[in-house]
């Protein structure tokens, strides 16, 4: 019987410890349970991360391919490795922004860092992204403007102390079940209660004592008419405000009328003075992506920290905190160079670029000025005939990115390099896959959502055909820079040290954290600068009850933007507007798991009038949603949630993103995915799936799951 081993789930961003045994024959892991003894989550667990740990759907890759015409041929490691090293090396000489890496929020800490620093230090390109700007971009762009640093202030320990959780724009109900556990618990409380920002009745807004469905993409709107209110019925807690904020005069100046804002987000008057008048309580007021996935995302995430800054509630059992999604989203941030350097050292810095180019011991002048132009920029600039090659680490930009059609058209131009542990339909077009290491099989260390960092350890040893992350990683590093690192395979223990030490003193300081202290205590949240302490709720000085933040004045700055209308509005020929939203047992692309309807087909959601409206344009329960972008078929389910007006649909089905729009926030370069003017049109007889991918039969040698 193979013992059991302490790891860190990686289907969210909560970061419960669980406990994981390897199969005692065959692959993969047998059995997962929360970890009781783990200071993060005691022992909870959600359905899903033991189901996606133990019984994953997807097709595992089981060896390397090459692309050989118009399919997938198994190779050896070293001719695939020989391959993307000359690709690379052939595209870099002659500018190294024509090849293109893409990280994800999925790797470890220790994965993340050495992406960056291959992708920064040795190919010097500024086409180096990860999905976490897709979802979390807008909420670090207003945590650096309002604080001058990233990551929420409250903590964990928090949410049993508030008394008033306004959720908005997010359902932690079914993206992050442990956490809504401890919210849900507090909120049933005497004297504590629930309240939910949200277009549709998600399942956390069933649970609330006060839902307010808004109208799609009027959150921005809904804040400052809030705010108006708290304005005028004399609720600021001006002692906090002149002591620790500034712009605060130049904020009330810019205020719409509340009535006129309200009105713009379909609320009434007194919905707006029932949010008030919960935030006068000490409040946690959490968001999620339907603030986040906005072209003004940014500007709406400062205007719920402004709802924070102007009633006072920054600090202990209080304050804004942003939900993510992704396992090791706040991991990418800190450790993988992608819009800071390590520790959240400044990009332009020049005192901060020598030190990250004298600890990687690259020429200083490789390192790219900026950190380039997101996700979706770097799509467009291979439209352009900018990029040569195209290097994804576990991310599926083809399903996951907005306007999926233009991706995939984009990919399909570049030399594609794929890695990844299960089939997608990235790898489905690439010119090389790698195989990577599944979670089971990795070792590292993860960071959630509130800075805690805790290992991820490995239950089973992989096939002997794949390789962790890093290893992989590390030796395409060394192909294109010699010595960049040790030569594989890597001691991930040694790459925490190097980035820890690269963050010693910085904002973000991982120095006092060590394997050996994560063994003792399991999870130790950052910044922490010596082997006892760990960091508390951020800026807040409790021993003198007054607040210090990373800016110019040491104030927190308010906003001033104010609501604009949406990125694309609905109009006679597309007069529905399409939202997504996240479902149970379900993960980003649905790679591992993924619920549709009849035949594969993604869901979408109408009310019933909406049904009953479109009834001649329905067939046997399937019709076609179409955009400016392109049309797929759907199966319909009524569902009295969705307003009239609104198509509700799973971010986890690849068709999806056929429709959604790549309009981005200007100042964090997230994409508008929550809003977008779709129509209801009849089906062909016989109506073929807009995209449904390349066939996998013949291209993959599928992992074996006995």
């Amino acid at each position: 019987m193979i013992g059991w081993q302490s790891t860190t789930c990686m289907r969210c961003a909560v970061g419960c410890g669980h406990l994981q045994r390897g199969a005692d024959e065959g692959l993969g892991v047998a059995d997962v349970r929360g970890h009781v003894e783990h200071p993060v989550n005691r022992g909870l667990a959600c359905r899903r991360g033991i189901r996606e740990s133990v019984d994953p759907e997807g097709e595992w890759l089981s060896q390397p391919l090459v692309r050989r015409g118009d399919s997938l041929e198994p190779t050896d490691w070293n001719t695939a490795l020989g391959i993307v090293a000359s690709e690379c090396i052939e595209a870099l000489a002659d500018d190294p922004d024509r090849v293109a890496v893409l990280g994800s929020g999925q790797q470890t800490n220790e994965a993340a860092y050495a992406l960056g620093k291959v992708a920064r230090g040795a190919i010097g390109t500024r086409h180096y992204d990860a999905n976490t700007t897709l979802c979390m971009a807008s909420a670090v762009t207003a945590y650096y403007q309002a604080f001058g640093s990233d990551a929420p202030p409250p903590t964990y320990d928090d949410v049993p102390e508030t008394t008033t959780h306004l959720v908005w724009g997010a359902n932690p109900a079914v993206a992050h079940p442990v956490l809504y556990r401890w919210i849900l618990d507090s909120a049933t409380e005497a004297g504590c209660e629930l309240l939910v920002v949200d277009p549709v009745e998600s399942e956390t807004a069933g649970d609330a004592d006060c839902h307010v469905a808004i109208e799609p993409g009027t959150d921005l709107a809904l804040a400052r008419a809030v705010l108006a209110r708290v304005v005028d019925r004399g609720m600021v807690d001006h002692a906090f405000v002149e002591q620790s904020t500034t712009g605060f005069a130049e904020l009330v100046g810019s205020l719409p009328a509340a009535t006129d804002a309200a009105a713009t987000a379909g609320i009434s008057l007194e919905t707006v003075d029932r949010i008030a008048d919960a935030l006068a309580e000490p409040t946690l007021l959490y968001w999620g992506m339907g603030v986040n996935q906005s072209v003004q995302g940014t500007t709406t995430a400062r205007a719920l920290i402004d709802l924070c800054l102007a009633t006072g509630n920054l600090r202990p059992g209080s304050g804004p905190f942003s939900l993510t999604g992704q396992a090791n989203s706040m991991g990418a941030r800190v450790c993988a160079s992608k819009g800071t350097w390590p520790g959240h050292r400044a990009f332009g810095d020049p005192g901060h670029r020598k030190t990250v180019a004298t600890t990687w011991d690259v020429p200083l002048g490789r390192l790219p000025e900026d950190p380039g132009p997101g996700p979706v920029g770097i799509v467009d600039n291979v439209l352009l005939g900018d990029v040569d090659v195209c290097w994804t680490v576990a991310t599926n930009p083809v399903a996951g990115m907005p306007d999926a059609g233009t991706v995939r058209r984009a990919v399909d131009d570049v030399f594609l390099v794929a890695q990844d542990a299960f089939w997608t339909e990235t790898v489905a077009r690439a010119d090389v896959v790698l195989p990577a290491a599944t979670w089971g099989e990795t070792n590292g260390t993860t960071t959630n959502m509130e800075r805690t960092v805790s290992r991820v350890t490995p239950a089973t040893v992989p096939p002997a055909d794949i390789r962790q992350d890093i290893d992989i990683i590390a030796e395409i590093g060394n192909r294109i820079e010699p010595e960049l690192f040790s030569e594989p395979p890597i001691d991930p223990e040694g790459i925490f040290d190097e980035l820890r030490e690269l963050t010693a003193g910085t904002p973000a300081d991982l120095s006092g954290i060590t394997y050996d202290r994560l063994e003792r205590e399991l999870a130790v949240r950052w910044p922490t600068s010596d082997p006892t302490s760990q960091g508390g709720y951020r800026y807040y000085v409790a021993d003198e009850s007054s607040w210090s933040f990373p800016t110019a004045d040491g104030r927190a700055r308010f906003s001033r933007g104010n609501y604009s209308g949406l990125a694309e509005p609905p109009t006679e020929a597309y007069p529905l507007t399409l939202t997504t939203g996240r479902r149970a047992d379900t993960y980003n692309t649905g790679v591992r798991m993924r619920e549709t309807g009849g035949d594969g087909l993604p869901v979408a959601r109408l009310h019933p009038e909406e049904i009953v409206e479109y009834i001649d344009a329905l067939d046997r329960g399937r019709t076609v949603i179409q955009s400016r972008r392109a049309s797929i078929t759907v199966e319909v389910q009524p569902d009295d949630r969705a307003p009239p007006g609104v198509v509700w649909m799973d971010i986890h089905h690849p068709d999806v993103n056929e429709l959604t729009l790549p309009a981005v926030d200007p100042e964090s370069n997230e994409p508008n995915y929550k809003q977008c003017a779709v129509a209801v049109v009849a089906p062909e007889q016989t109506p073929p799936l807009n995209y449904a991918g390349l066939s996998h039969q013949g291209t993959a040698d599928v992992r074996s799951r006995d």
